[in-house]
């Protein structure tokens, strides 16, 4: 496979959704920078992906920290001179549990993760995208279904899910002066280590307990690559993608 000439950063890339989505993209001809907290899971998945040495980066990155993100963004340009997708997908919960027993420290770690780091990633995109010839790009970001409906006990995830949706409808606005569109991916049950928990049982809206159907990731991963393949003059806004018989219109 020859490159397209084009670059993407995947967050969260190490595991699941992340893992499936840059491995795609890395098959289908873009350069890929593979960001994570942890450097082995992100070297396992370019490794297995078997595609040559230097259309690929692993980055250890934590997009909660300004710093690290920056010298992601800074690596990226300095080794490949653009960007042209980023998948913002890096995505944590905190323990499902009710809502006042919830310490401050395990509400501030998934805002930092879920709704910071997704801000300061678009930030250093768009300086680079504004900045490149030929100007432009786009950023896809990692909804859920918990940007729609809430699951019992999830208070942190569900409020940046839902906050992920005005950044995206910012980032398009915002972002049309120079070429960079913005979408967004809303996941129901893909079947990664994070969803493993839906295959057992997991507490619905009426505190009953019940099995769950899920999806392959890989038809997550094909959804961002046709996201990410679209031509600028054309956006998929929002998308939701989800195991069909899961729970969701009416969360039964």
């Amino acid at each position: 496979m020859t490159t397209n000439g084009k670059v993407a950063i995947v967050t969260g890339a190490g595991t699941g959704i992340g893992k499936a989505s840059a491995v795609t993209l890395l098959k289908n001809g873009y350069r890929v920078a593979f960001a994570g907290r942890r450097i082995e899971p992100l070297q396992q998945a370019i490794a297995e992906a078997g595609m040559p040495a230097d259309q690929s980066l692993a980055v250890s990155t934590d997009v909660g920290n300004p710093d690290s993100v920056n010298a992601l963004f800074e690596k990226v340009k300095a080794t490949w001179g653009r960007l042209d997708v980023v998948f913002n997908n890096a995505g944590v919960s905190a323990p499902g549990i009710p809502m006042e027993d919830l310490t401050f420290d395990q509400w501030k770690n998934v805002v930092d993760i879920n709704l910071t780091g997704p801000f300061l990633c678009t930030q250093a995109a768009i300086r680079i995208m504004k900045s490149q010839t030929p100007m432009g790009g786009r950023i896809i970001n990692n909804g859920s279904i918990s940007a729609h409906a809430p699951r019992p006990n999830s208070v942190p995830y569900t409020a940046t899910k839902h906050a992920i949706t005005g950044l995206t409808k910012s980032t398009s606005l915002d972002g049309r002066k120079y070429n960079i569109a913005c979408s967004q991916i809303d996941i129901g049950n893909a079947a990664t280590e994070m969803a493993a928990r839906m295959a057992k049982g997991i507490i619905q809206a009426n505190g009953e307990m019940a099995v769950e159907p899920l999806m392959d990731v890989q038809h997550v991963a094909d959804a961002v690559l046709h996201m990410a393949q679209l031509p600028l003059e054309t956006n998929v806004q929002f998308m939701t993608i989800m195991a069909t018989k899961m729970p969701f219109v009416g969360r039964g």
